[in-house]
């Protein structure tokens, strides 16, 4: 380290710390960091995800059941919504991808519908407290709890043109699931819960394959070693959650019928839940 001359004209060359000599780049510096303590910021905190496809996308007829059941939802929970992007973010990977943009430009693209979305979701909860925040707000949310706000974010995370590149192909790894996921992490929530149009996980795509079989229970890395061909959350959400220090359990639910989302927040099994632990 460069010398540093103090008030008294005393030379000090170091600064007290546990990595005063190792670089972070070390194993010893990992270790190091991982007998820390991790603070759960917001441990109250609800973290849910409407997806664009399965709930916004459908329209009226799945939102506006769900628009009331999180409004009387949260009269008792602390809840912070992130919202997908559906069917017209795929259109617009599909055509950047034909134009050739790399994966960084597909993440930044991919944050328009989420946003659009969550838009209109924040206008129909408007009443009860809906407002529409962006990721550099997080540090308002106690206020925004104190004040009985309903905040809602955009699912994307704001990676944007540091999305790293994808293992295969050019399509970002980190969607709605996994910003949503993060954010739980972030935050030290106490739920994360993924709302789709269908009962949880399953084999295969129950939409397309008659055979899927329902897993109403597994481990991340348990369902990483299936290696299954469809799943109904994002991989890379499965990676994260065996290194997370917070969130270690997410739970996937049919938000098309009614209750199951206020019996998720209330600690109830009702779709599949993945484990870490």
């Amino acid at each position: 380290m460069g010398r540093i001359i103090t008030g008294e004209g005393l030379d000090r060359t170091d600064i007290e710390t546990p990595f005063r000599q190792v670089s972070f780049s070390s194993r010893q510096a990992e270790t190091l960091a991982s007998n820390t303590p991790v603070l759960r910021i917001l441990p109250d905190v609800n973290v849910i995800k409407l997806g664009g496809q399965s709930i916004m996308d459908r329209g009226a007829a799945a939102v506006l059941p769900l628009v009331e059941e999180i409004a009387q939802a949260k009269k008792e929970h602390q809840i912070l919504i992130g919202v997908g992007g559906g069917t017209r973010a795929r259109h617009a990977y599909a055509i950047a991808l034909d134009l050739d943009m790399p994966t960084s430009v597909l993440a930044k693209l991919g944050m328009n519908v989420p946003m659009q979305n969550a838009r209109m979701l924040q206008l129909l909860l408007a009443r009860h407290g809906g407002i529409l925040i962006d990721h550099d707000a997080f540090g308002h949310l106690p206020l925004y709890y104190a004040m009985g706000c309903l905040p809602i974010i955009p699912g994307m995370p704001p990676f944007s043109y540091w999305e790293k590149p994808s293992a295969k192909g050019r399509i970002p790894t980190n969607r709605t699931d996994s910003g949503v996921y993060l954010t739980a992490e972030a935050l030290g929530a106490r739920s994360c819960i993924l709302v789709k149009d269908e009962r949880g996980l399953f084999t295969a795509n129950p939409k397309t394959d008659r055979g899927a079989r329902f897993i109403p229970k597994v481990h991340a890395q348990e369902l990483l070693d299936l290696q299954l061909p469809d799943m109904v959350v994002e991989p890379v959400v499965l990676e994260n959650m065996l290194r997370a220090r917070l969130v270690k359990q997410v739970q996937i639910i049919d938000g098309t019928v009614p209750g199951n989302l206020t019996r998720a927040l209330n600690g109830e099994h009702v779709g599949t839940l993945i484990t870490a632990e």
